[in-house]
C-alpha cells in the first residue's frame, strides 16, 4: 500500500503525482497567466511603438550600436544550453539521478531559444525585411551575404530550434501515451495523435532507446556550435575587448553555467508548485549543485585567463577597455565576480549548502543575474570605448528596451506554464525506472540486480 509520503511506491499513484500539473487550472494559475500575459502585451505594444517611430526611441546610439537587445540575445541563447548539454550529457553517461530533471531542462531549452531568437529580429531597424538574412535564393538570383554574422545566427538558431524541439518531442512520446490513457474527450484525442500510436512494445522501446542515444549524440555538437557562432559575432570583429580566440569556449562555458543554474531554479519551483518532493529529492539537487560548482570553476579559469593575458600584454587600447569597465561599472563588475565565481565556489563546497533548497535557490538566481551582467559588460563597454577617442560614448537602455526585456522573461514563464498544463512536466517512464532501482533491485531479462542509492 502506498503512503502519501511515498507515492512512487505505487505505479498509479506515481503517475497521478507526476501528472498533477495537467489537472484543472486553479484561480491562482489563471491570475498568474493574466499577469504574465499583461506584461507580454505591454512588450508587444512597446515594440509596435518602436517599429512605428524608429530606433530613436531606444538607447542605441553611435558608437553603441548593440544594446540590451543583443545582451538578451546572448543571455537567452546561453540559457538554452541547459536541456541539450545537461540532459544529453547525463543521458549518454547513464547518470541515474538525471531522470526527474530531463523534461524540465529540455522544455527550457526550446522556450529559451524561441525567446532569444526574437531579439536579432527586434534589433533590426527595418524589421519587415528580416527575410534578407534567411539563406534562400530570391527571384533576383541573389543570395544573402554568407560573411554576415546575422546569417550565421539565423542558420544556427533555426538548426537549434529544430534539433531541440525534436529532442524534447522524442522524450515525450512514452509519457504522452501515459497521459492519453488517463485523459478523456478532446484532450485524449489530441494526446493520441501526438503519441503516434505508442503502445510500449519491446520493439518500440528498443527503437526509442536507439533514437534517444543518436539524438543525444547529435544535439551536443549542435549546442556547442550554436554558442560558438554567437561568440564569433564578437570575436571576428576588430573591436578591442572582443577580438579574442578564447571567446568561443568562454561563451560555451558561460552558457552551460547559466543553463545549470536556471535548471536548479526551475526544478525548485516545479518541486514546490506541484508537490513533487518525493521525486525531486535532495540527492538530485546535490548532484546539480556539484555540476554547477564544476562549471563555475571552469568559467573562473577562462575569465582569469582572459584578464591575465590582457594585463600582462598591457596593450594600451585593450587595457583601456578593461579599465573603463572597472571604472564606470564597478558595482556590476563586483556582482558578476561574486555571483559567477566567489559565491558558488565557496558555498557549494559544503554538502549542507548543496542540499539546502533555499540556499540553492538564492545561489542559482545570483549566478544568472551575474551572468546577465557579464553579457552586458561584454557588449556595452567595448563599444563605448573603442580605439577612436572621438567616437567614445555612453549607453543607457530606454523604457522601450526594458519593457521588451521584461516581456521576454514573462513570455518565457508563460510558455513554460502552458507547457506544464498540457504536457507531463516530468519524464514519467524514466522516473518510474529510477524508483524501481531505489527499491533495492532491478530486473534485466532473467536477472535481478541489486542496487543501492543513498537519498539522504
Amino acid at each position: 500500500m502506498s503512503t502519501p509520503a511515498e507515492p512512487h511506491r505505487d505505479g498509479a499513484a506515481a503517475n497521478a503525482a507526476m501528472l498533477s500539473s495537467t489537472g484543472p487550472a486553479t484561480w491562482r494559475w489563471y491570475l498568474l497567466a493574466l499577469l504574465l500575459g499583461t506584461v507580454v502585451t505591454g512588450g508587444l505594444t512597446a515594440f509596435s511603438y518602436q517599429v512605428m517611430t524608429g530606433m530613436v526611441v531606444t538607447g542605441i546610439n553611435r558608437p553603441v550600436m548593440w544594446g540590451i537587445y543583443i545582451v538578451n540575445f546572448v543571455f537567452w541563447v546561453g540559457l538554452s544550453h541547459s536541456g541539450t548539454m545537461v540532459s544529453a550529457i547525463l543521458r549518454l553517461s547513464q547518470a541515474n539521478w538525471r531522470r526527474p530533471i530531463l523534461r524540465g531542462a529540455e522544455a527550457m531549452t526550446v522556450f529559451s531559444i524561441m525567446v532569444g531568437g526574437l531579439f536579432p529580429l527586434i534589433h533590426l531597424g527595418r524589421n519587415w525585411v528580416f527575410y534578407y538574412i534567411i539563406p534562400y535564393p530570391s527571384q533576383y538570383g541573389l543570395w544573402p551575404n554568407f560573411r554576415s554574422p546575422l546569417l550565421w545566427d539565423m542558420m544556427a538558431i533555426t538548426t537549434y530550434i529544430i534539433g531541440s524541439s525534436l529532442f524534447l518531442y522524442l522524450g515525450l512520446l512514452p509519457d504522452l501515451a501515459v497521459a492519453r490513457d488517463r485523459a478523456a474527450g478532446w484532450r485524449r484525442l489530441a494526446l493520441a495523435m501526438l503519441a503516434l500510436g505508442w503502445r510500449g512494445t519491446a520493439q518500440q522501446w528498443q527503437t526509442f532507446g536507439r533514437a534517444s542515444t543518436v539524438m543525444a549524440c547529435l544535439i551536443i555538437p549542435v549546442a556547442v556550435s550554436v554558442h560558438s557562432i554567437v561568440a564569433w559575432d564578437f570575436a571576428v570583429t576588430l573591436v578591442p575587448g572582443w577580438h579574442s580566440t578564447i571567446f568561443p569556449p568562454y561563451f560555451v562555458i558561460g552558457a552551460i553555467t547559466s543553463g545549470v543554474a536556471a535548471v536548479i531554479t526551475l526544478m525548485i519551483i516545479i518541486r514546490k508548485a506541484f508537490h513533487l518532493e518525493a521525486f525531486l529529492t535532495p540527492l538530485h539537487f546535490d548532484n546539480l549543485a556539484k555540476l554547477l560548482l564544476i562549471v563555475t570553476a571552469l568559467w573562473s579559469y577562462f575569465y582569469f585567463a582572459e584578464v591575465f593575458t590582457t594585463w600582462y600584454g598591457h596593450q594600451p587600447i585593450e587595457w583601456e577597455v578593461f579599465s573603463f569597465s572597472a571604472g564606470h561599472y564597478p558595482l556590476l563588475l563586483m556582482i558578476m565576480l561574486l555571483g559567477n565565481s566567489v559565491v558558488p565556489l565557496t558555498c557549494l563546497l559544503w554538502r549542507r549548502v548543496r542540499r539546502s533548497i533555499p540556499a540553492l535557490l538564492i545561489i542559482s538566481l545570483l549566478v544568472n543575474v551575474a551572468m546577465f551582467i557579464e553579457r552586458f559588460l561584454i557588449v556595452v563597454p567595448s563599444l563605448s570605448h573603442k580605439n577612436v577617442p572621438f567616437l567614445w560614448g555612453s549607453y543607457r537602455p530606454s523604457w522601450v528596451e526594458l519593457t521588451v526585456m521584461a516581456a521576454a522573461f514573462c513570455g518565457f514563464a508563460l510558455l513554460y506554464m502552458l507547457f506544464a498544463k498540457f504536457f507531463p512536466i516530468m519524464a514519467i517512464t524514466d522516473v518510474r525506472e529510477e524508483h524501481e532501482a531505489l527499491r533495492g533491485e532491478t530486473v534485466r531479462g532473467r536477472t535481478r540486480l541489486s542496487t543501492l542509492i543513498d537519498e539522504e
